[in-house]
Order: C-alpha cells, then sequence, then structure tokens
C-alpha cells in the first residue's frame, strides 16, 4: 500500500518557519507534497486570483517531499496542487504552523483557515494549526505532542463530511492541555492608521485591536488560550441559520 499523502500550505509563505516545522513534525505519517504561496498572504482569506496570471515554481524534490511555491493566495494554492501538481487526491490537507494565532471570529480572515476550508470543500480531512507567537523565528516545539495526536486521530477517525479543524496553540511554551471549544464572537477597533505622505496626501495602515465579547466564557477558544491551553473548535462550511430560516 501506498503512503498516506499529505498537502501542506500557509499564508506565511513556503520559506516560513512554520511551514517548515510543521513539515518535519508531520513527516513520519505519509508522502509530503508542499504548495504555499512565495511570500507572506496574511489576512488572504478565500481570496482567488482572477485578474492576474498564476505560476507555480518547484522548489525542492526528493524522497518523501516535494515543495512548490506559488505566487497566488493560499486558496490558489489549493486549487492547484488538486488539479494541476498532486498525483491523486491527498489524505489530509494541513495549514500552518502559522505565526500568529487565529482564533474567534478571525477565522474568516484567516489565510491559514482560507487552506482548511478550500480543502474541506472538495471533501478532504483537513486542519488549520495557528500559534499566538508572532515571532518570524519562534519556536512551535512544545505543539509537537498536539499536532501529533490531532493529525493521528483525524487519520484513525477522520471528520464529518463538510468540517475542518481549527486548532491555535497559546504563546507560552507549556500547556495545560488541549479543549474542544467554539468560537469567540469579538470585533476589531480603531482599524486604520492614519499618516501624511511627504508629498501631502492622506494614507492608511491597516492596524486595530481585538475585543473579545464573550472570551470569559469558558467554553470558548479565547479563554482556552488566555488559560494555557491548546484550543481546538470544528469549523463547519454549512454558515445557514437554521432557526432563523424555520423563523421565515
Amino acid at each position: 500500500m501506498s503512503k498516506p499523502l499529505i498537502l501542506i500550505s500557509n499564508d506565511d509563505g513556503y520559506d516560513a518557519k512554520g511551514i517548515n516545522d510543521l513539515v518535519e513534525m508531520v513527516r513520519k505519517y505519509g508522502d509530503i507534497f508542499v504548495v504555499a504561496p512565495d511570500g507572506g498572504r496574511s489576512g488572504a482569506a478565500l481570496s482567488i486570483t482572477c485578474k492576474d496570471p498564476v505560476m507555480v515554481k518547484l522548489i525542492k524534490k526528493e524522497e518523501g517531499l516535494t515543495i512548490y511555491s506559488c505566487n497566488g493566495t493560499p486558496c490558489d494554492c489549493v486549487k492547484m496542487a488538486f488539479e494541476k501538481l498532486l498525483p491523486r487526491k491527498p489524505d489530509l490537507v494541513l495549514s500552518g504552523i502559522n505565526h500568529g494565532d487565529n482564533s474567534a471570529v478571525n477565522v474568516h480572515y484567516s489565510g491559514t483557515m482560507g487552506v482548511a476550508i478550500e480543502a474541506c470543500m472538495k471533501g478532504v480531512n483537513a486542519i488549520g494549526f495557528s500559534s499566538c507567537k508572532r515571532e518570524s523565528d519562534a519556536s512551535f516545539e512544545a505543539m509537537r505532542p498536539y499536532i501529533e495526536e490531532v493529525v493521528e486521530r483525524v487519520f484513525e477517525k477522520g471528520l464529518p463530511k463538510w468540517t475542518c479543524l481549527n486548532v491555535n496553540a497559546p504563546e507560552t511554551d507549556e500547556f495545560k492541555g488541549m479543549r474542544m471549544c467554539r468560537m469567540t464572537y469579538g470585533e476589531w477597533t480603531n482599524e486604520w492608521e492614519e499618516r501624511k505622505s511627504p508629498r501631502g496626501f492622506t494614507y492608511y495602515w491597516l492596524t486595530g485591536s481585538f475585543s473579545g465579547i464573550d472570551e470569559e466564557n469558558e467554553d470558548t477558544d479565547k479563554w482556552a488560550l488566555n488559560n494555557g491551553y491548546v484550543a481546538v473548535t470544528p469549523i463547519k462550511l454549512d454558515m445557514t441559520d437554521y432557526d432563523m430560516m424555520n423563523f421565515l
């Protein structure tokens, strides 16, 4: 029997430490095929490239590991991999490890989770891994046993169709354990920093502060991260509000 085929992508770029650490952590589980952006694409969510050509470049090919870079979005990377690059449909799609968490409603902005959601649309088990650590040289070693456990359980049990997992780790190097959580509600405020160009015009940088509305509730992912736990949140493709549908 052939080894499982694992597709890995991210939104920090193929040369980011997080994705290379993830490759090393899961390489024992099968053949690894990386298709990731050629640079940072944070906040890309499920965006796709439709006005410019998309190109890929082979970075490395050795026994059990193939790496491509792509000038498109994380979602483009998954689409390209499935249709043009992979030798067959993958058994599992992983995204990350992202430098910065993707908890709460930020999953809607996340290019990391865009990878997992796109794979989920294609009917493949998918997991997004993120850490609260943002440094480019951050150590993700503390996540290793948790990543291994989640990957092994998904290989063993699978996931419900149209559902993927969002896994976030706190900034500490020692975790209290792993909790199943729901998404925290919240909002971004003060999102634009206004500046003046030397030439006199006004321009803006996206910034802001996130405030969790219900992060004090112990069933939320923000509470878990704030209290030293790895947070695992199941994400469904179906965003239908069935209660409202029945009401209407």
